[in-house]
């Protein structure tokens, strides 16, 4: 490959990543516009109570980097909550070990989360948000183990937890 084609096949790359960047940066900065939440901040109410990196996933739909959460090696007994509101939205009984860098669980806590079509990065994927304040958690796939075969692959700086008491 010649120099010249080499600096074109970057600079398209740069252009694909650009533009999904720039779809994805186009949607409305709270993917659930439509919907109503019990507890709704401003953003400087928001930025206020979260650190940048709970900020850019709850609120901006961001995703953390594989394997950095300390929830991924969590394995006490107890209940993962909304980092945002505090909302409990998974069990501890339902966290399995997914091998993708992200805690996963096969089944969300009734009533906690909300879930709604992402078209974004040219795939089409199951977004998972907390269904009181809408902060963005992470995605649903169909490669979880039994009994619903789902796996929430979900970010850690959207959730704390709360060890069972004895």
């Amino acid at each position: 490959m010649i120099r010249r084609d080499f600096l074109w096949s970057g600079a398209a790359v740069a252009l694909l990543a650009g533009t999904a960047a720039a779809l994805r940066m186009g949607r409305p900065q709270d993917a659930h516009a439509t919907e109503t939440f019990e507890v709704t901040k401003t953003e400087a109410e928001w930025r206020a109570i979260l650190s940048d990196a709970a900020f850019n996933v709850l609120r901006k739909e961001g995703t953390e980097y594989p394997g950095t959460s300390p929830l991924l090696n969590e394995h006490r007994k107890g209940i993962f909550a909304c980092a945002g509101c505090d909302l409990p939205l998974y069990s501890s009984e339902t966290k399995f070990d997914s091998g993708t860098g992200w805690p996963s669980f096969w089944q969300e806590i009734p009533n906690s989360v909300g879930m709604t079509v992402d078209r974004s990065l040219g795939m089409t994927r199951t977004e998972v948000h907390c269904r009181r304040c809408g902060g963005h958690l992470g995605h649903v796939f169909d490669d979880g183990p039994p009994p619903t075969g789902l796996r929430h692959c979900i970010n850690g700086v959207a959730l704390t937890f709360k060890p069972a008491t004895a």
